[in-house]
């Protein structure tokens, strides 16, 4: 039977409390739930599943840890959501982060990944519900990420295999549902939001062909 490498690879959402001393733990978050479905969804599939994402990781920080936490793994299949910490976080002098340094770094990321690796790219799109509590402006935060937003849709356009649209579709389920139901605070994802990701993941999974 062949196995399928799956990685997980991402901010707090993908890391969601995971046990960092162990690759194969997968936290509480969209991974989790993911593993569940791929393997209900295919019982025929041995998949080895992995999670190495970091809660509060930019696209800068995913980069400088890439060869280690991804390239070296060589799976056949990486999920990757980044980018809310990259409006969130800001930048050292406190000052936004700008598309561009974003977007150098989100294509240094993909580059490595199309020429070290031949896994397929599921990218998910970094999303918002609305600001959390203390943070900048709402206007303002919801501004600088559609802007990164658009960013990570080119570079899906160029690099993904499946792109899975997470701002748009958590703005449609939010109509007759509070968005507090899919995120307490806007970002981190509630236990009803892992799922509804896991969902999205698993009709981008069943698209790629590779089963």
């Amino acid at each position: 039977m062949k196995t399928i490498k799956v990685l997980f690879q991402g901010d707090s959402i993908t890391d969601a409390g995971r046990d960092r001393s162990n690759i194969r733990e997968l936290g509480q978050g969209y991974p989790k739930y993911a593993a569940e479905l791929l393997r209900s969804a295919y019982p025929h599939v041995q998949f080895d599943i992995m999670n190495t994402g970091i809660s509060g990781d930019r696209a800068e920080s995913l980069l400088a840890r890439w060869e280690n936490d991804t390239i070296s793994l060589k799976p056949d299949v990486i999920s990757i959501l980044i980018g809310v910490n990259d409006t969130w976080h800001r930048d050292a002098s406190g000052d936004w982060m700008t598309e561009e340094y974003f977007e150098s770094c989100y294509r240094q990321i993909l580059t490595q990944l199309k020429e070290k690796t031949s896994a397929k790219i599921i990218m998910l799109e970094q999303f918002l519900l609305f600001s959390p509590t203390g943070s900048v402006h709402p206007a303002e935060f919801r501004a600088d990420l559609d802007r990164k937003i658009q960013v990570t849709r080119s570079l899906a356009r160029e690099f993904a295999d499946i792109f899975v649209p997470l701002d748009g579709l958590f703005a449609a389920a939010s109509i007759g549902n509070s968005p507090s139901k899919w995120a307490g605070d806007g970002v981190h994802p509630s236990a009803d939001g892992a799922r509804f990701i896991a969902e999205a993941y698993l009709a981008a999974f069943g698209k790629l062909g590779i089963l």
